[in-house]
């Protein structure tokens, strides 16, 4: 039997597909403005890939989780993302998920979330936030971390998006490389995911999952900040959609 976990966030959609004991394949797409289309745009890949979603079980979560009717079940993004951890090293970890618009701290003990903090009220340090800096930087978020290594620290004052996108614009009115920008915007999502952990509390090795986790910049720049090496997974990006998958097989019949 297929046990389908199904992770539609704000920004991106990631499926995770078991068969029987095994993982056998993830896959991802942009949610784009209706997560109902992109609901059905998984049913048709799925099928395609021959997948007969009648005899699968299915669970959704994410921001769009209530727009995937044909899950059996709905979760919560917070209790995927642990089980989908726990499941890739097998090892209670403190859990730094950035999400499309939210930070989220996650605290494993013996492999079960015991405790979370979520950032949610305010987008600044979150993907949408990352977004529109490297859009107004007319560069993509992979270049903006690469470039972020090679440039001089500077201040982004303002936490919130609009008023720092406005800063961002000031800044290169006045000429200041890119480089530096791209440095100062990345230390921002630092500082704020700092000020986060630090009011949260470290009880394990941290671990990053979220679209950031693949950009081997942020993750240097993150573990200098921490003064720890900050671990991930080639599949920590489907932590979410692979917890889901954990919990359909674990459902009962």
């Amino acid at each position: 039997m297929h046990y389908i976990g199904i992770d539609i966030g704000s920004t991106a959609s990631k499926v995770s597909v078991f068969n029987g004991e095994n993982l056998t394949f993830n896959f991802s797409m942009p949610t784009g403005w209706s997560s109902v289309d992109t609901s059905k745009k998984i049913k048709d890949k799925l099928e395609k890939n021959g997948i007969d979603i009648t005899k699968a079980r299915v669970v959704a979560t994410g921001y769009g989780r209530i727009s995937v009717p044909y899950a059996q079940k709905t979760v919560t993004e917070i209790s995927c993302h642990g089980k989908g951890v726990y499941y890739l090293i097998g090892e209670d970890r403190t859990i730094i998920d950035i999400g499309g618009q939210d930070i989220k701290i996650i605290t494993l003990k013996d492999g079960k979330v015991v405790d979370f903090l979520m950032n949610d009220k305010c987008s600044a340090g979150t993907g949408r936030f990352l977004e529109l800096m490297a859009n107004t930087l007319g560069i993509s978020i992979d270049k903006m971390a690469e470039m972020a290594v090679k440039g001089k620290d500077i201040k982004i004052t303002s936490m919130c998006t609009v008023f720092a996108e406005s800063e961002v614009i000031s800044l290169i009115g006045r000429g200041t490389k890119r480089e530096d920008i791209a440095r100062g915007v990345m230390n921002s999502i630092i500082g704020r995911i700092k000020t986060l952990l630090n009011k949260h509390g470290r009880s394990a090795r941290i671990y990053l999952t979220g679209g950031l986790c693949e950009l081997d910049s942020f993750i240097k720049m993150l573990s200098e900040e921490l003064n720890e090496q900050v671990e991930t997974h080639p599949f920590a990006r489907y932590a979410g959609s692979i917890g889901g998958a954990i919990i359909a097989k674990n459902m009962e019949d």
